[in-house]
């Protein structure tokens, strides 16, 4: 179990006015991409519901949100190069919708390109990512961000919806990482 974390051990990354003046600057940016359109905001849990809470709010298109929790399992126990599978919590209803997925940190991007790959396939008029933060010295496929808010590298950061799920101070206004 990861140790609850004082507000003395950490360190500022990202302030909340950075944060905030970022998220406004993307919605503008994804609105007018959008203009004429409709959203289908689809964000990853639990990294991304604060993004997306903050995110959508600055939209000027209509949008609906929807969240989805992968979960992972090894598709063979004793196999040497473990494959994973990916599940979602719920299949989203996507056929001709232009979809938005958002999420708070992109790191290897295994995931999220399991997960555009498959709306792709599922129908969806258009798939594109909206990350607040983009880890890109951890990428083990090809992906690139639609839309992102800040370029990190630090291994483990916390705060604006970020954390582990047994950790507290996701609810922390900024991003910060332990010192």
């Amino acid at each position: 179990m990861t140790p609850m974390l004082k507000p003395g051990e950490l360190r500022t990354v990202i302030s909340a006015d950075q944060i905030q003046k970022r998220v406004k600057e993307m919605g503008r940016q994804i609105s007018d991409d959008y203009k004429g359109k409709s959203i289908h905001a689809l964000a990853l849990l639990e990294n991304g519901f604060m993004f997306m809470a903050d995110l959508v709010r600055a939209f000027d298109v209509p949008v609906t949100c929807q969240f989805i929790k992968p979960r992972y399992r090894k598709q063979q126990e004793s196999a040497p190069n473990e494959m994973l599978e990916i599940f979602f919590s719920h299949d989203a209803d996507i056929r001709d919708k232009h979809v938005l997925v958002v999420e708070g940190l992109v790191h290897s991007g295994v995931t999220n390109d399991f997960l555009m790959s498959d709306l792709r396939g599922r129908g969806a008029a258009s798939v594109k990512l909206a990350t607040l933060l983009d880890r890109q010295s951890a990428r083990r496929v090809q992906l690139q961000p639609d839309y992102f808010g800040f370029l990190v590298d630090e291994a483990f950061l916390i705060g604006y919806g970020l954390g582990s799920p047994e950790q507290t101070n996701r609810n922390l206004p900024h991003v910060a990482t332990t010192t």
